[in-house]
């Protein structure tokens, strides 16, 4: 980055953040009323489809991020998003926190199909063509009416092809990398007592995301790589940023 930057005032709800906050939690009250009331399942016309799905439309790409499942869902992504996000946009202005945000999110759902990609092929590879090809047929369908096959390793390819993937998580995980590169000696409070400090926090959660992807659980429901992926493209884009800067932050 190569302006400086502005230690003035600091603002506890900065304006894109406030937004974010704010659009967040309208699409959750959204989804859970218009789906309860109306019938009309936002979470698969709005979630993240693998890109072959018959449910993929490309503003899946961004919608994906403001959709949340349940309370805690939302709690935890926007706690995060404020915590660290107005921090981020503080230090940075809020044209360029944006652009940071939106570019992890995408990022994040990139990587994710990619990965999916991997493990609709090793899955595929444990049925023959003519059950794939049935999966591919009707799994979309299947999903719809909330139901999936019974064999493990049909409905972890159904979920896999055309099970939506929502949340603000990928962003997220930017945000968390990106305070820890700025400020990696700031002490953060486990449980609000213990303290650690920021670089080892971030660490210590892509470890963790990164052993639980490896492990592959079929019936395991968060994005592992979605999360690591936004952590990723957010550490690159920052980099980008700072290749001319030697400024430190602590």
């Amino acid at each position: 980055m190569n302006q400086p930057v502005r230690f003035g005032r600091f603002n506890l709800l900065p304006p894109v953040v406030k937004n974010l906050l704010i659009i967040n939690g309208l699409f959750f009250l959204g989804s859970q009323i218009i789906t309860t009331k109306f019938g009309l399942d936002l979470f698969d016309l709005l979630g993240l489809h693998y890109w072959t799905s018959d449910g993929f439309r490309p503003h899946q790409v961004i919608t994906h991020m403001f959709m949340h499942g349940d309370f805690g869902h939302i709690f935890f992504n926007m706690f995060s998003l404020w915590m660290f996000g107005s921090v981020l946009e503080n230090i940075w202005g809020s044209q360029r926190f944006l652009v940071y945000y939106l570019i992890t999110g995408i990022g994040a759902a990139v990587i994710h199909n990619i990965t999916k990609a991997v493990d609709i092929y090793n899955l595929s590879q444990q049925l023959g063509p003519e059950a794939v090809a049935e999966i591919k047929a009707q799994g979309y369908s299947i999903i719809q009416m909330g139901k999936n096959y019974t064999d493990p390793v049909w409905r972890a390819l159904n979920s896999a092809l055309n099970g939506p993937t929502i949340g603000a998580s990928g962003a997220v995980y930017g945000v968390l990398l990106g305070f820890g590169m700025l400020f990696p000696n700031t002490l953060l409070y486990l449980y609000f007592m213990i303290p650690i400090k920021a670089k080892y926090v971030v660490g210590g959660l892509i470890v963790f995301e990164l052993l639980q992807g490896l492990h592959n659980n079929p019936e395991d429901n968060i994005a592992h790589f979605a999360h690591l992926g936004g952590a990723l493209i957010g550490f690159l884009l920052i980099k980008y940023w700072n290749k001319n800067n030697r400024q430190s932050f602590f």
